[in-house]
Order: C-alpha cells, then structure tokens, then sequence
C-alpha cells in the first residue's frame, strides 16, 4: 500500500531527502500495520464519548462504473486491502449503523473483539468491540440470529415511536435495546447520530447499504465518507453508493487522503 494524497513532504533537516518512512507521509509501496491504519484513519480529537460531538463516517466500496454491490452483495468488489481497512475502521468506531436490508443481505454477525485494538480502545474509554446499530422502521429482522443471541456487547436497534409493539417486545425479549429515533414509524436519519450521541456513541461508522447513507446525507449528518474504488466493471443496475432522496444542491466534501494498494483507490472525504 502507498500514500498517493497527501503528497509525501521532505525532511525538515534534509529538504533534498526523501523523508522517513511514515503513516502519514509515507509514498512507499508496502505493508501497513493495523496501527499504522489505526493512525491514519483515527477519528477527530474533538470526537470524544459522553456529551462530546458524534461524527458519521461511512465506508462503501464502488466499481469503476459505479456499482455499490454485485448480485446484491459488496463482497465481490473488495480486496484484501479492501477488508484490512474494513476492519480498522470497526477496530476504530464506538457502533456500526446499519440499514436493516444491508443486515438481511449481507448476513451481519455480531462485531468481534481484535487484540490489535484492545489498548487503543481502552485507552479512549471504549467497549471491547462496536455496537451493531441497526436502523429499522418495521423491525422486520430474525431475532434468533446471533447479531441478537451472541453479540458481545448488546446489539441496538433504532426504530419509530410507533414501531410495531410486538416486534419491539420481540427484539428486547432476544437482548438488543431499542432505542427511538423519530416520529411516527419513520426513523428520522439527523436523529440516529443524536440518539447514539446520548449513550456516549460518538465515533460512528455506517455501512449503509445506499438508501440508509442517502438518507444520512441528505439529512445533512454525514461527516466522513471512506470510499474504496475496486478497479471492476459490474455492470447491471446496482445502485449507487448513496441511493436517496434528492438534495437541493450538492454538498461539498474536500479530500483528506488517497491510498492505494493493487489498483485499489482507498479514499477519505470529510464535508466542508
């Protein structure tokens, strides 16, 4: 893996010399260790438990011609280097927010504790893994599946004030917590970063799927978005990464940093 963005930076003490290899200037083609991802892809300081700020990043891989899935799944289009940051970036977050299709779709299992996180993770106050957060107005999930029965840390649900009572009972009888974020059945999308906010869950990654991170965006809530370009052509009618309402006008994201590792393109937009 190399850093292509931001563009590597001398030696102060040597301006003609090629700077030491680093996390964060480094253009040598080579292994990074999970710390060495950890450092990069960490979450602003201001981010910071209980009544601190929540930041939404999100993680979606695209092929070249715009696909967020084929056959229904991101798999095909990932790599290796692809999943090494995948898992840095849950190593990373207090919860994983994620639309209820992409759970039933992608066959979502509970959220792992990893030894290379471990003293990171204390060190910021953190559980031993993420919370798996799942944003769902009908609640129509299989509660006897182990995101529900064997998660290490409770797995949350976020649902309407008017979400079906039954299936609400049914989700606290299997051990997740529900927890409302909006009015009426709908799950209002600038409410969830809020509502996690208030159980100290400020770093949050989403996975989507598309509608879930549209929704997220047009809402205005998006702070981050880490996007993988496979360098595949899937063709078909795949959706796009973000696939939501219409936003009035376009918001703007400027360009924080650009990996690349086997024609992969690992890039971090943060919002203007």
């Amino acid at each position: 893996m190399r850093r292509l963005f931001p563009v590597p930076l001398p030696s102060p003490s040597a301006p003609d010399a090629p700077s030491a290899p680093s996390p964060r200037t480094s253009a040598e083609d080579r292994t990074w260790e999970l710390e060495e991802l950890a450092e990069a892809y960490a979450y602003p300081e201001t981010v910071a438990g209980t009544g601190g700020r929540p930041w939404l990043r999100a993680n979606m891989v695209s092929s070249l011609d715009g696909a967020a899935h084929h056959d229904g799944r991101s798999q095909p289009l990932s790599s290796a280097a692809d999943m090494r940051i995948f898992g840095t970036l849950r190593g990373l977050a207090d919860a994983v927010v994620v639309g209820a299709e992409t759970v039933r779709q992608e066959g979502y299992r509970p959220a792992r504790a990893r030894e290379a996180f471990a003293a990171r993770r204390a060190a910021l106050g953190q559980g031993p893994a993420p919370v798996i957060a799942i944003v769902s107005a009908a609640l129509d999930l299989d509660f006897t599946l182990p995101l529900f029965t064997e998660p290490l840390v409770p797995t949350i649900v976020l649902t309407g004030a008017d979400a079906p009572a039954e299936r609400a009972a049914a989700a606290r009888a299997a051990g997740a917590e529900v927890l409302v974020a909006g009015e009426g059945r709908r799950v209002d999308p600038a409410r969830v970063p809020e509502v996690l906010a208030a159980r100290g869950l400020t770093r949050l990654l989403t996975e989507g799927g598309p509608q879930l991170l549209g929704q997220f965006a047009a809402a205005g809530v998006l702070d981050e978005l880490c996007l993988t370009l496979a360098p595949l052509v899937a063709g078909g009618a795949a959706a796009r990464i973000v696939n939501g309402p219409g936003m009035p006008v376009p918001e703007r994201f400027v360009l924080a940093s650009l990996l690349e590792e086997g024609g992969f393109l690992f890039s971090r937009y943060h919002r203007i």
